[in-house]
């Protein structure tokens, strides 16, 4: 299954580093946060992968056009360097399509513009590419395909500090509560949909407003409920605590490194 992911963005909020580099290339160890996200997907067996490009888009050309696997795979060296030998692999079975769309384009107008690439595709999936994840792909994915749904997301509850709050007409405050306790979910940006999405999607619109609202009201929206790690990377802040896991080598998103991983179609263990 292809995986669409939205590299355009100028990642405003993480300015030590958008300045030089897109929001997608920002590095999380000695890889980009880009390169996790694929990671993830190929450890499933999708490695097919569409780069909607905009903001520095020579940047991440630049990344995989000189990329070497023997920076992050082990391999023995040889014969002064003449013989080198990979003992792994990361990215050799990836294949990438680099899309040009725009620089202030938004999500609706990315994904509109690499719909050629996604002919004869009944379902794919899409990513915001800058969020990271445990998620149970394959759980999520026998469940959107179990619907009639055109398209389908990962909600999740976030265990931040900050409170919901209730205001009456007059500010008299009707209701407070923690947002973990509060029984909101939000988008975190993990999609799979049908090839009908583009039937729902009008020129110019962002992709989750106008066509999320008409398929809600032909029941034809599904969310997949996560309760396991999501964390997207929008500050410096969120990139710290995510350099403090990898660091640590608790990283929850690698999945590929779990002694239990499985990939789609594999049984579960007993």
């Amino acid at each position: 299954m292809k995986v669409v992911l939205f590299c355009g963005g100028q990642g405003m909020r993480l300015r030590e580093y958008s300045e030089a580099i897109p929001k997608p290339m920002v590095p999380l160890g000695y890889r980009p946060i880009l390169w996790h996200i694929m990671r993830y997907y190929a450890h499933y067996g999708h490695e097919d992968f569409i780069l909607c490009l905009g903001y520095k888009a020579d940047t991440v050309k630049q990344y995989f056009m000189n990329y070497n696997e023997c920076l992050s795979n082990d391999f023995v060296f040889s014969q002064g360097g003449l013989q080198v030998k990979l003992l792994n692999s990361d990215i050799y079975k990836w294949n990438i399509t680099f899309v040009d769309t725009g620089l202030h384009s938004n999500i609706g107008e990315r994904l509109a513009a690499v719909q050629p690439f996604l002919a004869g595709e009944s379902m794919f999936l899409a990513n915001y590419a800058d969020g990271l994840s445990d998620l149970d792909l394959p759980a999520m994915l026998t469940d959107f395909e179990a619907s009639s749904a055109v398209g389908s997301f990962v909600a999740y509850q976030p265990p931040h500090s900050f409170h919901v709050v209730a205001l009456a007409d007059d500010n008299q405050v009707e209701y407070i509560s923690p947002i973990a306790h509060s029984g909101l979910w939000i988008n975190a940006g993990y999609f799979a949909f049908r090839a009908e999405i583009f039937d729902h999607l009008r020129p110019g619109e962002e992709l989750v407003e106008a066509p999320f609202q008409r398929l809600i009201e032909a029941n034809r929206l599904r969310a997949y409920r996560h309760t396991g790690f999501w964390a997207a990377m929008d500050t410096f802040k969120d990139k710290q605590q995510l350099d403090e896991l990898y660091n640590n080598g608790d990283a929850p998103w690698e999945v590929w490194r779990k002694p239990q991983a499985r990939v789609r179609g594999e049984p579960a263990p007993c």
